[in-house]
């Protein structure tokens, strides 16, 4: 039994997973959360009998989510039931809309509608994306970063150029494609997820291989489910959990963290003690708001060559009528790819006539949405960092993007919205305390990989760690996850001498 105690800042999925792997352990772990909830981006809310998920809205890589939960001996089952989406999702182009098939004989059959000859490449693409999905899943983004020496593996060294690592997605793609849909539809998830395609490393083409392969699936109940199945397996592993705990300080007494200070009006003093603390929040947020400037790992100049993965403008919707002919998932690839990319990541400006996407839980799921009624959830991916998202800016966008749904869905939509509430830039600052009010954390280019990113250890504070988006692996919630158990390993492994 190890009774040390752990402080972990922040119960967002890399957080709670961090917090149980640890009290697995034998450590006696605290988790700090500025919310009244569990969940961090992942939260959810209620308003006029629709339950909104605030954040994330696909679930891929089944496989991540069974091995956590199968290492405190459950199942995903044990906490809530998935159903896979076919189509996985329809994409709305200028001309006719596409459903993406399940299977993958019928999107092989798509593809060689599109592009004759492309399903034999398809198949090879999808081939080396099974590599690089194994071995990156099971290497790789189990890695701490902390030193190149872990690298040495034979299978990573053996496979280092089918790894892809130093040739782009984008080149990758268009060297097999010539098609626009395939080349679009094949670079989606990296431009919604991370960097313009020619910045990210083939390697991301796993991505693909959870896409295609692995499929999209849906946790009955709203992905808020996911969180409430980790929170019980942490509670019951001993995790202690407070909440509306908003933290104000890391305390630091001969360069070793020994507390961890919250805003109390009750107690303007309250100190959490600990032997560990853990950094589940803001990795930038941490180390400038929370650490004496002499603790600090990076400076600010560091932090403003980063390169972030985008933020959004969201919007929750309830509509007093259900949407004929409606999926799940709907992307909005109707206007130009390369200019909303250009303006994500290279000119960082607000999008002239934005891609977006529409979420839909209520065709899936009957719980979400009063009978007859339809849950939306409108995203649009904009730069980090970019200031002026009031009210007046958030209605245009709102405008444009409806108006453009009417037109695909051939349907009136604005008269019938009864609820609807925005979310953008400024509140992912606000209420996660978000570097530039990013969404998803560092951009997966091959500058920020692995040992290239902001470190899971302190440089300057020996017992303190941070694990999230802003740290190895990087964004999305299956690498939050494994974000969680590496970084306790790292604990486990400085601490149990």
């Amino acid at each position: 039994m190890n009774n040390k105690k752990v402080v972990v800042i922040g119960a967002g999925f890399a957080g709670i997973s961090v917090a149980s792997f640890l009290a697995k352990d034998g450590f006696d772990v605290t988790v700090l959360e500025k919310h009244s909830m569990p969940g961090g981006r992942a939260r959810k809310f209620s308003a006029k009998g629709f339950t909104f998920d605030m954040g994330p809205s696909w679930y891929w890589m089944p496989d991540v989510f069974e091995r956590y939960f199968n290492q405190f001996n459950k199942k995903v089952s044990d906490y809530y039931s998935l159903e896979r989406l076919n189509p996985s999702y329809r994409i709305y182009w200028q001309d006719n809309p596409m459903d993406i098939p399940a299977d993958y004989k019928e999107l092989k059959a798509l593809f060689e509608e599109l592009e004759p000859g492309s399903s034999i490449k398809l198949e090879l693409f999808i081939k080396e994306a099974a590599y690089k999905y194994e071995v990156g899943i099971n290497k790789l983004v189990h890695k701490p970063g902390r030193s190149i020496t872990e690298f040495i593996d034979l299978d990573l060294i053996s496979g280092l150029f089918r790894l892809d690592v130093f040739n782009s997605i984008k080149t990758h793609v268009r060297k097999l494609f010539k098609n626009e849909k395939i080349r679009q539809l094949l670079e989606f998830p990296v431009l919604f997820l991370g960097a313009l395609a020619e910045n990210t490393p083939a390697l991301y083409s796993l991505m693909n291989y959870a896409d295609i392969i692995g499929g999209t699936w849906y946790p009955k109940g709203g992905m808020y489910e996911i969180v409430d199945g980790m929170y019980k397996v942490a509670v019951e592993q001993g995790v202690k959990f407070v909440f509306n705990q908003d933290v104000s300080e890391i305390v630091i007494e001969n360069g070793k963290a020994v507390g961890v200070k919250v805003k109390s009006l009750s107690n303007p003093n309250l100190n959490y003690e600990a032997d560990i603390v853990v950094g589940g929040a803001d990795y930038h947020f941490i180390e400038t708001k929370l650490l004496p400037q002499k603790y600090r790992s990076y400076s600010d100049e560091y932090w403003e060559n980063r390169t972030m993965a985008p933020s959004c403008l969201l919007y929750y919707v309830g509509l007093n009528k259900k949407l004929t002919g409606l999926t799940h998932h709907s992307l909005y690839f109707d206007t130009s790819f390369a200019i909303h990319g250009d303006e994500i990541y290279t000119n960082k400006q607000w999008p002239t006539n934005p891609l977006f996407y529409v979420g839909a839980p209520s065709v899936t799921d009957k719980t979400v949405a009063p009978e007859g009624k339809e849950n939306l959830f409108l995203l649009i991916p904009v730069a980090s960092g970019l200031k002026g998202d009031d009210e007046t800016l958030r209605d245009k966008y709102f405008e444009i993007i409806i108006e453009r749904m009417e037109s695909h869905l051939q349907q009136s939509i604005k008269s019938s919205v009864i609820y609807e509430k925005s979310f953008a830039v400024s509140d992912f600052i606000s209420e996660y305390n978000a570097f530039k009010g990013n969404a998803y954390g560092l951009a997966n280019t091959l500058l920020q990989t692995a040992i290239l990113k902001p470190s899971c250890k302190s440089k300057k504070v020996n017992n303190l760690f941070f694990t999230g988006q802003l740290t190895v692996p990087g964004p999305g919630v299956p690498p939050s996850l494994i974000s969680g158990e590496v970084v306790a390993k790292e604990v486990i492994k400085t601490y149990r001498r």
